[in-house]
């Protein structure tokens, strides 16, 4: 169970990142299904730091936001700056990633 705190943190932090609420929704439903990948967005939540216990595919939420900025830095050698002064979004993306990943279970992909 998401405790309220966690979940107004998230609400925050989807706002922020300019989140419609139908992301907010999957987000949730995808992380109430994720005990792992919750305890590791639970710590950060608190501790503004990576937990990075739990990997899948041998990848934790910190790899997969260094993936995030390489990709990031590409978008920005073409004039796209959405994402550049939003730690929000890039936190965000990061955790729904993960998420995506261990639903899917996909194989490397990074």
């Amino acid at each position: 169970m998401i405790e309220k705190e966690v979940e107004e943190w998230i609400k925050q932090v989807c706002r922020a990142a300019g989140a419609e609420e139908s992301f907010f929704q999957d987000f949730m439903v995808k992380l109430q299904n994720a005990p792992e990948i919750y305890k590791e967005l639970f710590y950060f939540a608190y501790h503004q730091n990576f937990l990075c216990e739990y990997k899948i595919q041998g990848y934790s939420v910190v790899d997969i936001m260094v993936w995030q900025m390489d990709h990031f830095k590409a978008q920005l050698d073409r004039d796209n700056y959405a994402m550049k002064h939003n730690q929000n979004k890039m936190v965000l993306m990061a955790f729904d990633t993960f998420l995506n990943m261990e639903k899917e279970n996909y194989p490397n992909r990074l």
